[in-house]
């Protein structure tokens, strides 16, 4: 069972739904316990449910033959995993895997798709999501290109600030290595001199942020 203080209504598309769909909905969700580094799906694998995080962040790799990877998206309290489901798609298109801790709630893709297809408030409130999200992987994409490491690992920090509340995240360096794409020891370099900068404190896999406009400053246009 859900904490106490879960609700679903901590996810904005759940809290955005009308509220006869809430009332439709709602009683299918299932609370799920989301721990770091764990793998909601790899690559072609048949979808069966749609998760909506509440305090998690769950970021989406597309997985090259060689086991390379690179940042496609990330998603937290603000959205969805498992938008090819709706969008006619039952095979998995990327990696989905939690590298912030928490908990979400997780709904049947045959119950999504059959409240979709009802043509309620959920299929808009579902199609402005999508279109935000594709929006947002072209500069995703292109920032591992011209920019130093200090300067992704700025943006991924306050992409991942966005979707909590706080200014402290739990994280791996070896996780952030894998999500950006670039060795472990890069990210090192980078966290430490937005250490000596003031900008974070690192300590023990904990990331504090203490001074968000200069990260914000220090950070790339993507």
């Amino acid at each position: 069972m859900p904490p106490k203080t879960t609700l679903p209504q901590e996810n904005h598309l759940l809290a955005g739904l009308p509220s006869e769909v809430q009332s439709r909905l709602y009683p299918d969700l299932e609370w799920v316990n989301m721990p770091l580094g764990k793998v909601l799906q790899e690559p072609g694998d048949a979808m069966r449910h749609v998760y909506f995080p509440i305090d998690c962040i769950i970021f989406l790799h597309y997985v090259m033959e060689n086991g390379a990877s690179a940042e496609i998206s990330i998603v937290g309290n603000e959205g969805l995993v498992g938008v090819s489901l709706f969008m006619g798609g039952e095979n998995a298109p990327s990696r989905a895997i939690v590298q912030r801790a928490g908990a979400a709630f997780r709904l049947s893709g045959q119950r999504l798709k059959d409240e979709f297809n009802r043509h309620t408030g959920l299929l808009l409130l579902l199609l402005h999501y999508t279109q935000s999200l594709i929006t947002l992987i072209p500069p995703t994409a292109a920032c591992h290109c011209p920019y130093s490491i200090d300067q992704q690992l700025c943006r991924w920090l306050l992409m991942s600030l966005e979707r909590l509340n706080g200014d402290q995240l739990a994280m791996t360096q070896e996780l952030i290595a894998n999500m950006l794409g670039v060795r472990r020891e890069g990210v090192t370099e980078a966290a430490g001199r937005l250490r000596r900068l003031g900008v974070i404190e690192y300590s023990r896999e904990h990331i504090t942020v203490l001074d968000r406009p200069k990260l914000e400053a220090l950070c790339c246009e993507c």
